[in-house]
């Protein structure tokens, strides 16, 4: 009997949510960022990230089939990690390159780990860091490939990205072409608008809440704030909006920030999470030798969750006393 019935405690919750339908309803929240990439950078973007995806879902194929695991490719989540790990490669990059980070992120991060809800940080952001360390001028390098959308770009090919410009402090920054996307940058990172209806759509869906993201994007405010009347002398509104809509700030946030396996459990986990997140950026950004810091910064904090989980854990009913 013990082979046919599953018993557990109750009550018993049935829902017809599933991992499949979790992950179809963030592939479709990521298509209004990938298709305004494929827009303004041109077929050669569509290509990144087809063959990103392609070379996620064929990776944990092959694993599973050589592993002699049920295939788990039906979940969709390895099409999440393809999607996101191509709208944050340049747009011009070879093709080969994202097909190397997404068999790194779903081989290394993933399965080696046990699989889906065992990897320690998101393998997406684990497979950009790597071909950030293995391949810096290839990843940092946006000039606009050939068939980018002429109306949309006014600048040189080889002009740096507005971030780039910010941190540096030289060239002017036009924070409404970077809210709507008509700049430089990685695919699918561009426009603030996109990331938003998709972002808007996972609320709607329930998929995420506004904990972490608010959170993230508040406390990573704060700090550029301090800073810009610290070192400008006064508060600098476009200096601080120029770093909200540049760079990978809001496709991390509401996309990568908000992964269930990656996130503390426990709501004041999350906040204190969010918190971490938006510090940690500050820091990167403001300091670090580059102009981005989002993706080393949602891996450093993941590598802290089991902590903050640690210490945030609600004490049990009638317990009381210390953790």
């Amino acid at each position: 009997m013990s082979d046919l019935l599953n018993v557990s405690s109750s009550p018993h919750v049935r829902s017809k949510v599933n991992t499949s339908n979790l992950m179809l309803m963030v592939v479709i929240a990521l298509l209004p960022a990938s298709i305004f990439g494929v827009y303004n950078f041109g077929i050669h973007a569509l290509l990144v990230i087809l063959v990103s995806v392609a070379a996620c879902v064929l990776t944990e194929w092959l694993y599973n089939k050589g592993m002699k695991k049920t295939q788990t490719i039906g979940d969709y989540s390895a099409v999440v990690t393809g999607i996101l790990l191509a709208l944050n490669m340049p747009p011009a990059i070879a093709l080969w390159i994202p097909a190397l980070g997404g068999v790194f992120a779903i081989l290394v991060v993933k399965q080696l780990f046990g699989g889906l809800g065992q990897n320690f940080m998101n393998p997406a952001l684990a497979g950009r860091c790597f071909l950030m360390i293995s391949f810096t001028g290839k990843m940092t390098d946006f000039t606009l490939p050939s068939g980018a959308n002429s109306k949309v770009f006014v600048d040189a090919v080889t002009a740096a990205t507005p971030l780039a410009n910010v941190k540096s402090g030289e060239g002017t920054v036009d924070v409404m072409s970077m809210f709507v996307g008509n700049i430089q940058g990685t695919i699918g990172e561009t426009s603030v608008i996109a990331i938003l209806i998709g972002a808007a759509f996972l609320l709607f869906m329930k998929v995420i809440d506004l904990r972490i993201p608010l959170t993230y994007i508040g406390s990573f405010t704060v700090f550029v704030a301090i800073y810009s009347m610290a070192a400008k002398g006064g508060l600098d509104i476009n200096y601080i909006a120029a770093h909200l809509c540049g760079g990978g700030l809001m496709l991390g946030a509401w996309f990568m920030a908000t992964d269930y396996v990656t996130t503390p459990i426990t709501k004041k986990g999350q906040l204190v999470y969010g918190c971490l997140l938006g510090i940690v950026t500050a820091v990167f950004r403001i300091f670090g030798g580059s102009a981005e810091g989002v993706s080393y910064a949602i891996i450093f904090c993941n590598l802290l969750i089991p902590l903050i989980e640690r210490v945030t854990i609600p004490t049990a009913l009638g317990k009381g006393g210390q953790k």
